[in-house]
């Protein structure tokens, strides 16, 4: 009886889990601010993977359309995405300098993100060697370097981020939505936010045939990302059919987004914001 009593109060934990998805967090951005204008935070348990980690940093940190002016403003220059640059041998997202122009002209208020010890805050990468999901609690200090380590799409941004003896890349690689950790870490009500619509898993073809080409001399990694599009589905499935007296709910795009991973026009980077606004004003009204 005292077992199944601490069983039931370790599930009382109500998380927040926001996928990656590059260019497509417009939509996450725009949920966030919704929630922000409506002074709306239930959650005592947070976990991002790569641009998913860097809206819910903004998120935690009171920061109102953050992510939009980043989104609409620098990385949509050369600067950051340049496929010429790619092709000499340089960056295709170039984090390196986007984490610079930020902490000049954007700051991220790391310690209010971090900063309230009743939530716990993990930020997820991928360890290169054995292609497995780490799962980081950033400090004030720390938390830069780990949202830069999580949003390091392999191949895309040429280096792997060294961190606490290892190196490590994108952490939608080994958990593309950390719902099952959340779950793990005694979460009863999950709420998801997603940059691809319900109905549609991750492709295949593209991310294997990059691995394969690029990534020879890390056989973990390679894998991991050939079978991406298996792990992705058994975390859709987990949303789709939790255990039970687990809710897990999401927040999806339409098929309608506008935007891609690596790139889209300002006005459909505007209009898929405000389908996020629309989609977290929602939320908040039914549940």
């Amino acid at each position: 009886m005292i077992l199944n009593k601490e069983t039931n109060m370790a599930r009382a934990r109500t998380a927040l889990v926001v996928e990656g998805g590059g260019m497509r967090g417009i939509f996450t951005a725009g949920v966030c601010d919704a929630f922000l204008a409506a002074g709306y935070n239930p959650f005592d348990l947070c976990i991002g993977v790569s641009s998913g980690a860097c809206t819910l940093a903004s998120y935690l940190s009171g920061q109102y359309q953050r992510v939009y002016r980043l989104i609409t403003g620098p990385m949509r220059g050369a600067e950051f995405i340049n496929p010429r640059r790619f092709l000499a041998g340089g960056h295709f997202m170039d984090l390196d300098w986007l984490w610079d122009y930020a902490a000049v002209h954007d700051p991220l208020d790391a310690l209010a993100a971090t900063g309230n010890p009743d939530r716990e805050f993990l930020v997820g990468v991928t360890e290169v060697a054995t292609a497995s999901a780490l799962y980081l609690r950033p400090t004030a200090e720390t938390l830069s370097e780990y949202l830069l380590a999580s949003s390091a799409l392999p191949v895309l941004y040429r280096r792997f981020v060294p961190l606490h003896g290892r190196l490590v890349t994108d952490g939608g690689v080994a958990d593309p939505i950390p719902v099952e950790e959340a779950y793990r870490r005694g979460s009863g009500r999950i709420v998801v936010i997603r940059t691809r619509p319900v109905d549609r898993g991750k492709g295949s073809f593209l991310d294997g045939c990059v691995a394969a080409l690029f990534l020879r001399r890390y056989p973990a990694l390679r894998a991991r990302i050939q079978e991406l599009h298996r792990v992705y589905e058994r975390a859709v499935e987990f949303i789709r059919n939790p255990p039970a007296g687990t809710v897990v709910l999401q927040i999806a795009p339409p098929p309608s987004l506008g935007t891609s991973r690596i790139s889209a026009g300002l006005d459909k980077i505007q209009a898929d914001y405000r389908l996020g606004k629309e989609a977290g004003e929602e939320f908040i009204k039914s549940w």
